[in-house]
């Protein structure tokens, strides 16, 4: 129907212009002349010129193929402003695969892939960290204070980190399958990483079994920011400045007088046994973040980079193999859980502290994956401060004069470094 009103109002046209031209005695030009419609043309009894008739005999049989055919928009404008239909929404059209920065950012944002500021991330971090392992500090000095009814006590430091390390596993397989996987991943770095903190890890558990009192081994865990920047520097090839290094003098320094403060009562005496093993763990630590570091170098060389769940699940995976084969070699699987057995209380408490790890890891591995390891280390380090001052509250230990000044001369060391870390953020924006 379109195309025969497009034919028969050109047809119009032409007789128009015909009849226009045909009548010279008017004086006007056919432009200036009004169409005739097919009513006056009835009422006036006028014929149409030859062309126009066999133009009209065409459209009749249905024909859509005359040359003069106008496009159906030019048509449909002409007939009559009643006929024009509204015109279409316009559809929207999908933006090209090759669009701008700013559309693909807003895509970006609204699936999610808006990344955190610093300074939430490490909120996230820092307070998972404190809640976890608050809790799991107060359980591990339960686990090795505990005795028995025959006097007994618990000692089997690499049984304990076998169910530590296995619970990581767990929550880290989970979280990672929730994530995704990363492939490409770097297993010898991880395997080194592992093998190291699961060592460190059980030192700091055989000084506690050896006789070291809770609140010292822990200040004494709290100086481990010296073997990480020389581990760092050795292992990770970084460089701190005279800054960096004052504040952590000013750490170990507080550190060192809360351990020579004598206590007022409650305090049970340090052993060599118990020294030689914290000694150890700090020196453990400081390789064990010189490994990490080197890791995140090597997987950002291969082009990968590991979510927070992966460095969990794998690094948790060789630490627990670790302890297995040291566990199975000294006989302490059977022990431990003879142990276990016979002790449910204490079984309970294990539970609990390889619970708390586990959430505690996570918190950990998420810091790792977006932080510096100076800047885990200021964590732990403060935590590990709360953890002594709970240890003096609630389990009956005490410090002396000198020992609170040493308190207040390493948090000092601790709130200035991250003072520095916050400002050269600030100045790199």
């Amino acid at each position: 129907m379109p195309s025969k009103l497009s034919a028969l109002v050109v047809l119009l046209v032409v007789s128009a212009s015909s009849s226009a031209a045909s009548s010279s005695s008017h004086g006007k030009s056919a432009a200036s002349r009004p169409f005739v419609t097919d009513a006056r043309r009835r009422r006036h009894g006028s014929a149409l010129p030859p062309a126009a008739a066999k133009l009209l005999s065409t459209v009749n049989r249905g024909g859509s193929d005359s040359p003069l055919a106008p496009p159906t928009a030019v048509v449909d404008a002409a007939v009559s402003t009643e006929a024009v239909q509204p015109p279409a929404k316009p559809v929207p059209l999908s933006p090209p695969s090759g669009g701008s920065t700013e559309a693909a950012t807003m895509v970006d944002s609204k699936s999610g892939g808006v990344e955190l500021p610093p300074a939430v991330k490490l909120i996230i971090g820092a307070g998972g960290i404190y809640g976890a392992f608050l809790y799991y500090g107060s359980l591990q000095e339960d686990v090795f204070r505990y005795q028995s009814a025959d006097g007994s006590s618990f000692k089997q430091a690499w049984f304990l980190q076998v169910l530590e390390a296995l619970a990581n596993v767990v929550i880290g397989f989970a979280g990672m399958q929730l994530s995704g996987p990363t492939t490409g991943i770097p297993m010898q770095m991880f395997a080194i990483s592992g093998a190291s903190q699961v060592t460190a890890k059980a030192c700091t558990s055989l000084a506690l079994a050896n006789g070291l009192s809770f609140p010292v081994a822990t200040l004494a865990k709290s100086g481990k920011m010296a073997p990480v920047m020389a581990g760092s520097v050795l292992l990770g090839s970084a460089s701190y400045s005279t800054r960096e290094y004052l504040q952590v003098a000013a750490i170990i320094g507080g550190t060192a007088i809360v351990s020579m403060g004598k206590k007022k009562g409650g305090g049970s005496a340090s052993t060599s046994m118990g020294v030689f093993y914290i000694v150890m763990s700090l020196v453990l630590d400081g390789v064990t973040a010189g490994f990490q570091k080197r890791l995140k170098a090597e997987t950002a060389k291969a082009g990968v980079k590991p979510k927070p769940y992966d460095f969990m699940f794998w690094t948790n995976l060789y630490m627990c193999l670790t302890a297995a084969v040291i566990a199975l070699a000294l006989g302490e699987l059977t022990s431990g859980l003879a142990f276990c057995s016979s002790n449910p209380e204490i079984y309970s408490k294990i539970i609990k502290f390889a619970v708390c790890s586990a959430v505690g890891q996570s918190f950990i591995f998420y810091t790792i994956a977006n932080f510096d390891p100076l800047i885990l280390s200021t964590v732990t380090t403060t935590r590990k401060i709360f953890s002594v001052l709970l240890s003096i509250f609630l389990k009956g230990h005490s410090l002396s004069g000198m020992g609170w000044s040493g308190i207040g001369l390493a948090c000092g060391g601790i709130l200035s470094e991250m003072q520095a870390k916050m400002s050269g953020k600030k100045k790199g924006h």
